[in-house]
């Protein structure tokens, strides 16, 4: 008897009804974003004036906002609210003179529930509005600016995702505002500016930078304090001109191209025989790594069901699951070539993030019998146990695929310094070196394979498998947790409703014996992926919110000044950094889905002697946090030569174009030896 056939008619379409609408209200509104433009939420024109004698020329963008809905200020701070950013694209002959103004002000409340946060909101109109420049030679008349808003609008009972809200700007009258309120923040005339000299236009105030202090000074004694309590304070990084100002307290130019220049040198010394061998043991390194250990379970549970087959096969299904293995870096190496993506850089789109926990999730639930992958080998267990018990080439591949997928937010010694030593080199090595990499993870199971007696040790098959398959269900299920962790908070549960919604098709597609006709199975596995389908559409109704520098962007980013500002939620101190003399800088290029990151700054620069180094020399400690690819973040790895974190550069003032730069990881005493040398003599 197979009950899924009696109940399948009404029950789907139930189970669908009830899913829907354990989501609404919370995401009635979300299928606004497939729309048109008449379905969404914030309306956005613009406009733009030209120069006149008593003022500059002026870009005004207006937002236009449904009732019961508002959106974020563009100085909105803190964690949690999403604040609006204006975003006028590079063109040329055209320059921003200052930053955007908002009218009306945005209404201000203090939230008790989160800290006592301030939340700026608009409602129904607000224009921004800023002073531009055009270059001579060019004609305003037929001219468009193109840009957009990204902002996210909220009711009292919902949000919905950040989105882009385009506008083309043509010559105007300019909205009408208040004349105190656009006299009060005209910026100063340009050198070449035709404008009438008595046009009362204070000065654009210069981005914050870092100063410098006699020993005299209260700030700097305040500075002093602070750093001796005890607990290190990591500053944002924020610019290349605000670090420069940093490094050279002493009057030593810092100069990213030398810095670039010195580092190469450092690389050239390297041959490629000697590359390949430390990506090969950088890979064989990689085995051991936190990231693997929720999917090694997949493995183990192999080489206890191969005990019992030939050898012959045993090795053939190590080969394959090898070629799994390296078919994923190979991959990686076609996205370094063509895209310029570094190792764990696929952690940096939000989509990307999204699939990987739902792939894990599903996993997961099969590992506790939620439902059973159809293929054989992969994690049979009960009812179909006799029908998989021998593992199939397909589950060998596909577990070599998983294993390596999920181990690249680590990073193993020696693979750093092989990586960043091949994006400087011609395609066909960075082939060589990503090859390498994979022949070094996979070299284990091939050896394993070849030599079967090297795994006796390990039990017999018997129900203790079934007991280890759950516990690696419930670390997979951690692995989700961590997934979820590097997601902003406006995406995290349309993520939980993606995974609920697998949840119930697996269970759906699972109601059908493994014994049934092909067909039956074939149109559960339909039913319940049109029921993710239509799930995914409904909770995620757009992707420009998953690209990098949106899901999980824990900072503020200035584009006028193109520097990233802060990281929200952070303990560190923000604003300009108080210096009383030349000081040794670190800076720890980090990100939340790096745990190889996480590990070395809790073991390494947390640690009691290394804390105590740096509070003895005051160091400047700052922390680049590439989470999600910030600009300012990514031009300085740039700059290092390299594309993946983490890394930590130590600065010397006397030297700041000869930094000491830890690829592979480093230890207390690594440290320890780079402060001292990097001391300031002086």
């Amino acid at each position: 008897m197979q009950p899924a056939k009696h109940i399948r008619p009404w029950i789907f379409p139930l189970l669908m009804s009830l899913v829907l609408a354990s989501v609404q209200p919370a995401f009635a509104q979300f299928g606004a974003g497939l729309g048109g433009a008449g379905d969404s939420k914030v309306q956005v024109s613009a406009q733009f004036t030209t120069e006149t004698a008593n003022a500059p020329a002026r870009l005004f963008v207006k937002a236009t906002i449904q009732p019961g809905w508002h959106i974020y200020s563009i100085t909105q701070k803190g964690e949690g609210p999403i604040p609006t950013e204006i975003r006028p694209p590079e063109m040329p002959g055209i320059k921003r003179l200052g930053p955007f103004q908002a009218y009306p002000a945005p209404d201000k409340k203090v939230e008790e529930l989160f800290g006592n946060l301030v939340v700026e909101t608009h409602h129904d109109t607000v224009i921004w509005y800023a002073p531009i420049q055009f270059d001579p030679g060019i004609a305003p008349t037929n001219l468009r600016i193109e840009g957009s808003v990204w902002a996210q609008a909220c009711s009292d009972s919902a949000c919905l995702p950040p989105q882009a809200y385009t506008f083309s700007a043509a010559l105007g009258p300019g909205e009408k505002l208040p004349a105190d309120q656009l006299t009060a923040t005209q910026p100063a005339p340009p050198a070449n500016s035709n404008l009438s000299p008595p046009s009362p236009f204070p000065p654009v105030p210069e981005p914050d930078v870092p100063e410098v202090y006699t020993p005299e000074s209260p700030a700097a004694t305040a500075q002093k304090t602070d750093q001796a309590s005890g607990e290190l304070k990591w500053h944002p990084y924020t610019n290349m001109e605000d670090f420069s100002a940093i490094v050279g307290t002493k009057g030593v130019a810092f100069n990213p191209e030398q810095v670039s220049a010195n580092l190469k040198k450092q690389q050239e010394d390297k041959t490629l025989t000697f590359v390949l061998l430390g990506a090969f043991v950088g890979g064989l390194i990689l085995n051991l790594m936190p990231c693997v250990l929720p999917v090694i379970g997949l493995k183990v549970l192999s080489f206890v069901t191969q005990a019992g087959e030939s050898r012959g096969r045993a090795f053939t299904l190590n080969v394959v699951y090898s070629a799994g293995i390296i078919s994923v870096f190979l991959l990686l190496a076609s996205l370094a070539v063509g895209l310029g993506l570094g190792w764990g850089q696929l952690f940096t789109y939000g989509a990307f993030n999204v699939i990987m926990a739902a792939v894990v999730f599903a996993m997961g639930l099969s590992f506790l019998g939620v439902w059973e992958i159809p293929i054989p080998g992969f994690v049979g267990s009960g009812k179909s146990a006799e029908i998989q018990q021998q593992e199939g080439l397909s589950a060998a591949f596909l577990k070599g695929v998983i294993t390596t997928v999920l181990a690249t937010p680590c990073t193993g010694p020696f693979m750093a310094s092989a990586l960043t030593w091949a994006v400087a080199q011609p395609p066909g090595i960075v082939f060589a070196v990503f090859l390498a990499i994979g022949l070094g993870m996979s070299s284990p199971y091939l050896l394993i394979g070849a030599f079967p007696e090297l795994i006796r040790f390990l039990p017999k098959p018997g129900a203790w498998m079934d007991t280890f398959k759950q516990v690696m269900g419930f670390f997979l299920l951690g692995t989700v947790v961590f997934l979820l962790s590097f997601l902003d908070w406006p995406y995290i549960v349309p993520t939980v409703g993606l995974l609920f919604a697998i949840w119930a098709g697996l269970w759906w597609f699972n109601r059908t014996p493994i014994t049934a006709p092909s067909g039956d199975k074939w149109r559960a596995w339909l039913e319940a992926t049109a029921f993710v389908g239509i799930a995914w559409l409904l909770l995620f109704p757009g992707l420009d919110g998953m690209l990098p520098g949106r899901i999980g962007f824990h900072g503020l980013y200035d584009e006028m000044n193109e520097r990233f500002i802060a990281r929200v939620g952070d303990t560190a101190p923000v604003g300009t950094i108080k210096l009383d003399g030349p000081r040794t800088v670190v800076v720890d290029f980090t990100a939340d889905w790096c745990l190889t990151c996480k590990t070395l700054e809790a073991t390494v620069l947390n640690a009691p002697p290394v804390v105590e180094a740096f509070e003895r020399d005051e160091v400047v400690l700052l922390k680049a946090d590439y989470t999600r690819r910030p600009p300012e973040v990514e031009r300085f790895l740039n700059v290092l030569g390299s594309k993946q974190v983490p890394i930590v550069a130590v600065f010397s003032p006397d030297a700041p174009n000869d930094p000491i730069v830890f690829r592979d990881g480093y230890t207390q005493q690594m440290i320890l030896d780079a402060l001292d040398q990097s001391r300031p003599r002086s």
